[in-house]
């Protein structure tokens, strides 16, 4: 099993930018596309907690080797909101940078932007998403959702406005912890939107019995938020090895493709998007999305190890 290190050398020895994507890798169920065309890959990157930084500080080098190592391994899908403090400023800036450094034999990072509305006043939801996007320097934002439901139904008419506009390319809605499950199963039934996104993980599965019949039923794409259960997955694995069959049948070299693979491999979700602040740890997340993909059966088994522990 190789180390976190190890993969991050290998990815290290590959030219920023020119690898093949790994949405290819994998027949997941991907609807969304970016803006050259491209299919997402079932990895995204969340900027919770992550991103938060001021932006001339010594972690902006680190944080902008998680952005070279998810856009050198294809990643595409990059989710933040007002409410992450500097998170989207420092993806503006960041991403300014990565652009400038493109030339003409290497390909520019395949951004899909994905932000939010997180306010209570409905008269600052103009003014909010105007500001998300000189942010983050995108005169059109690929997806923008509101945020855990948060005066939803002036906010979504807002953005629908937006995405006639063709200021907003897809609109949705979202909850997190596992809250407000009753409210989103009723939005999903009857409001015009492309994308829910919500928590599920090996551990949190509610979303199971209802809301992921219902975002199959209905065709919308399925975001997956707290993938690692803000860490605490990995706090239960420690020091535990990875079972020889999700080695030998699945491919997996870390806890964090176990976890991920268990998640992307759900037949009705399109994506996941954890956050790290360390490119060895996106080089983990990234190699998720590649390799066999777990059956209904396998992922059965996985969740029964998982509860074994």
């Amino acid at each position: 099993m190789l180390n976190r290190r190890e993969i991050l050398s290998g990815l290290a020895a590959i030219p920023l930018l020119t690898r093949p994507t790994l949405a290819a890798s994998v027949p997941y169920p991907l609807k969304f596309k970016t803006k050259s065309g491209q299919t997402l890959p079932p990895i995204g990157m969340g900027t919770w907690q992550t991103f938060d930084i001021d932006i001339d500080s010594a972690e902006r080098r680190s944080r902008k080797a998680v952005l070279e190592t998810f856009f050198a391994a294809g990643g595409g899908m990059i989710d933040s909101s007002p409410m992450y403090g500097r998170a989207e400023a420092v993806i503006g800036h960041l991403m300014e940078d990565l652009r400038s450094q493109v030339t003409e034999e290497q390909d520019a990072p395949n951004l899909f932007s994905t932000t939010k509305i997180w306010t209570p006043l409905t008269s600052y939801g103009p003014e909010q998403l105007m500001q998300s996007h000189k942010l983050w320097k995108e005169e059109v934002l690929d997806l923008v959702k509101v945020h855990n439901l948060l005066r939803w139904e002036s906010h979504l008419e807002r953005l629908r406005q937006a995405k006639s506009e063709g200021t907003v390319r897809y609109i949705g809605v979202t909850t997190s912890h596992g809250r407000r499950h009753d409210a989103l199963e009723r939005l999903m039934k009857t409001e015009a939107m492309d994308a829910v996104q919500f928590t599920y993980n090996i551990f949190d599965r509610q979303a199971e019995e209802r809301l992921l019949p219902i975002a199959k039923e209905q065709g919308l794409t399925v975001i997956i938020n707290r993938p690692f259960k803000a860490g605490q997955l990995f706090n239960r694995v420690a020091g535990k090895n990875l079972p020889e069959w999700a080695v030998s049948e699945l491919d997996c070299q870390s806890w964090a493709e176990y976890f991920l693979k268990f998640i992307i491999s759900h037949p009705a979700i399109d994506c996941a998007i954890p956050a790290t602040t360390r490119p060895e740890h996106m080089a983990e997340n990234m190699r998720a999305a590649t390799g066999p993909k777990p059956s209904a059966s396998m992922r059965d088994r996985m969740a029964k190890h998982f509860g074994s522990i």
